[in-house]
């Protein structure tokens, strides 16, 4: 189901919409009758004023009236074209910082209904590579946002910071498929991120045709007593079920993903992360007089599409 802001969206367009159509074909109708009675009882000859006053709509109705063709474009465009999403962790830098403001392609995944998420047409499923929005399995009224690494079928390893992919075999991957390949990655510095007060190194990865930056951070063990364990593999292997992905955060060792809790079932994508539209950066000086929720700057250079 979807969250409740989404619920709350559709049933005011809902109630805008029936007091719309309530109005216009029974309540202005009859408004009309008191104003014809009105003129006979005054032989025809009534005000202006008085004319307008018998005419005159509630504050409700007039309120819903003006307010039910914007609520209903806002409720269409965000069911079934763009939402607009704020990144509130660290789970996915270097390619999304906190503060970034990013638009959500919903029509790039299959398109489902605002409220209860069934799917109203069938579209693309989500590749390799994408940054993907999806309903947290766990409870699916949190939008996580995470990197699609496996597809149905595959088989994915992370095994000392270093992911490996067996791609399944499929009508659609018929070439370097079946056999376990290391992802390649390309070192490009170290220490322009920390986590905590340890320096992260920050690399080029090479996931399918999709060129990415990731963060990892070497003095950080791999928590796998906390791995999500899927019965005959090891601790550090995932094969995707039919119908599910697999997904990391490209800040490795700083993301509660799907080696923690599983695999995220397809009905559970909401869209394709596309575009940084606003960017903000705050103060994180403990010391500082200003809020740390309060903006301290706009960083215009991450503006645009996302990879």
């Amino acid at each position: 189901m979807a969250g409740y802001f989404a619920i709350f969206l559709v049933l005011l367009t809902l109630a805008c919409g029936l007091i719309w159509l309530l109005d216009k074909f029974v309540l202005a109708p009859k408004r009309q009758q008191q104003l014809v009675m009105a003129q006979s009882a005054a032989g025809g000859q009534l005000s202006l004023e008085a004319s307008e006053t018998v005419l005159k709509e509630p504050q409700l109705i007039e309120t819903a009236k003006s307010i039910f063709p914007v609520i209903a474009l806002i409720t269409i465009f965000r069911s079934f074209i763009y939402e607009p999403f704020q990144i509130p962790s660290g789970s996915m830098m270097p390619t999304l910082l906190v503060g970034d403001f990013i638009l959500v392609e919903k029509f790039s995944y299959d398109v489902k209904d605002p409220v209860w998420r069934k799917t109203l047409y069938s579209n693309n499923t989500p590749q390799r590579g994408d940054v993907a929005v999806f309903k947290y399995p766990e409870q699916p009224t949190v939008d996580y946002i995470k990197r699609v690494i496996g597809l149905p079928g595959d088989r994915v390893i992370y095994r000392n910071k270093q992911l490996y992919i067996e791609k399944a075999c499929t009508a659609a991957e018929q070439t370097d498929c079946g056999k376990l390949e290391a992802v390649a990655i390309t070192l490009k510095n170290e220490g322009e991120f920390f986590q905590e007060l340890y320096p992260q190194r920050r690399y080029t990865e090479q996931l399918a045709d999709v060129a990415h930056d990731i963060l990892q951070t070497p003095a950080k063990r791999e928590h796998m007593e906390f791995f999500f364990k899927q019965n005959d593999t090891a601790i550090d292997e995932f094969i995707v079920p039919a119908d599910h992905y697999f997904v990391l955060g490209d800040n490795r060792d700083n993301s509660r993903d799907g080696r923690f809790w599983g695999f995220v079932p397809a009905d559970n994508m909401v869209g394709k992360a596309v575009f940084i539209w606003m960017s903000f950066e705050f103060n994180d000086d403990p010391n500082s007089w200003i809020p740390g929720w309060v903006p301290t700057g706009i960083r215009f250079e991450r503006l645009g599409a996302i990879h």
